[in-house]
C-alpha cells in the first residue's frame, strides 16, 4: 500500500511505497502544562525530504520504523 506525499517543489503529489516511510513524533509543551502531540510520516524521494501530517489512528495502522 503506497502513502500520497505532497511534494512541495514539483508542485504534485507523489506515492511513496510504505517500506520506504517513517513514522516520528513531534511534541510540545502547551502554555496550560500540557503536552501536545502531533502524528507525522517522513519520506524521502529524489532528494526531497517529504512530510505528512496524520491522525493517531492512520499513524498506528502503519508498520514502519519510528525515528
Amino acid at each position: 500500500m503506497d502513502q500520497q506525499f505532497y511534494d512541495v517543489k514539483k508542485r504534485a503529489k507523489v506515492s511513496v511505497p510504505v517500506s520506504q516511510v517513517k513514522k516520528t513524533k513531534y511534541e510540545r509543551p502547551t502554555k496550560d502544562g500540557g503536552t501536545q502531540v502531533r502524528y507525522a510520516l517522513k519520506a524521502e524521494v529524489d532528494g526531497s525530504r517529504l512530510t505528512k501530517f496524520v491522525s493517531k489512528d492512520v499513524w498506528d495502522g502503519i508498520d514502519a520504523p519510528v525515528v
